[in-house]
């Protein structure tokens, strides 16, 4: 019993040094950065436009699988390996996509609160009332442009889960199932995924049009 406490004590403890390593690490980074002036701001509006790039690859990849999803669904003749192979990789590619979406959704968030209390901490600094008030109004203005912004990304990403979970389900029960029944059998699955896939793109186009907004103004 104590054996495991103390493991469990380790692993606590090697949490919170990966965690502080990794606060470190971020603020060197964004220090390092501002010294050779690009700032907190421009690499929020950088990573806005590579996590809108990343959605948009996103929903290509999802809709490519859905058009190999299809094409073993009207499987008519034909190598059975051959298409079970082709959907594998499309669910592969699908789900590195997917990963790549929420990896660039996540730096987008790290530097929006970096960001965001620097620029509070930075408004108690100011002695001129005119210069803090409108400093204090872009700052609430660019939050509520973030806010809309993020909302739109994490709505799309949701929307992933159940995309690759039913390619996950047909990849699992072709590879052990490659006949003609099996096809027949999952067939009746496609309308379902194809309404998923619809809502998915639906809310990525969203979402980068919401990027697309917000480079534009805080980007200026």
């Amino acid at each position: 019993m104590q054996i495991d406490n103390h493991s469990a004590l380790i692993k606590t403890v090697l949490c919170i040094a990966l965690i502080a390593l990794l606060g470190g690490c971020q603020k060197a980074y964004y220090s390092t950065m501002e010294k050779v002036g690009y700032h907190k701001r421009d690499i929020l509006v950088d990573r806005v436009g590579k996590a809108r790039d990343s959605q948009q690859e996103g929903k290509e990849q999802f809709k490519s699988s859905l058009e190999e999803f299809s094409s073993v669904l009207n499987f008519k003749g034909g190598e059975l390996e051959d298409k079970y192979n082709k959907l594998n990789a499309e669910y592969e590619d699908s789900e590195d996509a997917a990963n790549d979406v929420r990896d660039r959704i996540d730096s987008v968030e790290s530097v929006a609160e970096a960001l965001f209390e620097e620029w509070e901490t930075e408004l108690k600094q100011y002695s001129n009332a005119a210069l803090k008030r409108d400093s204090s109004q872009k700052l609430k203005k660019t939050r509520q442009q973030y806010k809309k912004l993020i909302r739109a990304m994490r709505r799309a990403e949701k929307k992933m889960d159940p995309v690759l979970n039913a390619f996950k389900d047909q990849v699992l029960y072709l590879k052990h199932n490659l006949n003609a029944k099996a096809i027949l059998s999952l067939q009746k699955e496609l309308r379902a995924v194809k309404s998923n896939i619809s809502a998915l793109v639906k809310d990525m186009e969203k979402s980068i049009r919401e990027a697309d907004a917000f480079i534009k103004e805080v980007g200026i």
